[in-house]
């Protein structure tokens, strides 16, 4: 199993080819292919290599899918017996990114690779 875990839009992500993981809104258009270059730990069947604090010479390749937003959230604020009353929703926007590959020591990783590999055994 090839996964990788990857800093963007301030939070850690865990990635891995052939799925899609949801991001924090990015400013580009769809079909649009990306690189993510804060890669935290990249694992795979030699090993694991882990960052200090990213990994040297490691990428992860995706498209992105689409971008939408996240369900609502309710914001309820009150005040007991002061008649305050507040309440708010909120949709945070994000980007839905297919992953293509996982490159690491130059090799790269993709879901037909791993595709071939579980049909195999």
């Amino acid at each position: 199993m090839v996964y990788a875990i990857v800093e963007t839009g301030g939070k850690q992500v865990l990635v891995q080819p052939g799925r899609f993981c949801d991001v924090e809104l990015l400013a580009l258009d769809v079909e649009a292919v990306l690189t993510f270059d804060k890669v935290l730990l990249v694992r795979h069947d030699g090993g694991a290599a882990v960052g200090r604090p990213f990994v040297e010479g490691a990428a992860v390749q995706g498209r992105i899918l689409q971008h939408g937003k996240a369900a609502k959230v309710t914001v309820y604020k009150m005040r007991p017996k002061k008649g305050y009353r507040r309440k708010k929703g909120h949709r945070q926007r994000f980007t839905r990114v297919m992953i293509e590959s996982i490159d690491f020591e130059g090799k790269s990783f993709t879901a037909e690779a791993r595709a071939e590999a579980v049909s195999s055994t």
